[in-house]
């Protein structure tokens, strides 16, 4: 299997703006996403001069930003004014406030106003289930299940994003997205359970050059990197002759 074969989307998450003007030369990455965790991470201080930004670099690939509000009235208008920006923007939602009240009913309201969504930190089969009918048959949606976090706890996410994709499925310009991987072969997993997307971190996406890498090359990459940090360490362990003549000399002496 090699990266042209896989069906799933590959969509950069991240939020230094360096690192996007670089992913979006790749003709690989079809999409990026961010939140505000990402752009505190990144120093970010201006939470729409960094949008716009990275808009102008991005060309028209989509692109998701995430409202901030804890009560769904501001969370709502929020969504409608990053809406405006442009029309390759998504509207990342969380599924619930801190609260936890379920944001479905702004989920509904926008959905039908139009909004293109995407919906996150989804873990549940319920809250699949819950944003899906919320969601509209004649607008664009993402469905974020973060199903790295879901291995995270010890849970094997692949049934439930099976699972979850025969269950978008039911609007249908609704996707699938596989959020937080910890490794490339989730790139594998997300393309097996039948996700539109997956988006990853600029660390996930460097190793995307090891796709289809030969092992037994790989192998010998390794052996090779173990012996000549070894030799710049200029490491020595007395063996052999070494030994008998250090035993030699401490008779002698």
């Amino acid at each position: 299997m090699n990266l042209e074969s896989l069906k799933v989307k590959i969509y950069a998450d991240g939020a230094n703006l360096s690192d996007i003007k670089s992913l979006a030369e790749k003709p690989w990455v079809k999409g990026f996403t961010t939140n505000p965790t990402l752009m505190r991470k990144a120093g970010i201080t201006d939470y729409k001069e960094f949008s716009f930004e990275a808009l102008k670099i991005i060309g028209d690939r989509p692109i998701s930003f995430e409202v901030f509000a804890d009560d769904l009235e501001t969370m709502e208008k929020q969504a409608l004014e990053i809406t405006r920006w442009s029309e390759n923007v998504y509207v990342k939602i969380p599924v619930m406030n801190t609260k936890r009240e379920f944001t479905g009913p702004i989920i509904k309201s926008l959905a039908e106003a139009g909004v293109k969504l995407n919906i996150t930190a989804i873990f549940t089969e319920e809250q699949i289930r819950e944003v899906t009918n919320c969601l509209s048959k004649e607008t664009a949606a993402i469905v974020s299940v973060f199903a790295g976090r879901i291995a995270d706890t010890g849970v094997d996410p692949l049934p439930l994003m099976t699972e979850a994709k025969k269950t978008v499925a039911s609007k249908p310009k609704a996707e699938l997205l596989w959020a937080s991987p910890r490794e490339l072969l989730n790139v594998i997993h997300a393309d097996q359970s039948g996700c539109d997307i997956i988006t990853a971190t600029s660390d996930i996406l460097a190793k995307l050059s090891l796709f289809g890498k030969d092992l037994f090359d790989y192998s010998q990459e390794t052996v090779e990197m173990f012996y000549r940090d070894a030799k710049a360490s200029a490491y020595s362990i007395a063996t052999g002759e070494q030994d008998n003549a250090v035993q030699l000399n401490a008779k002698i002496a």
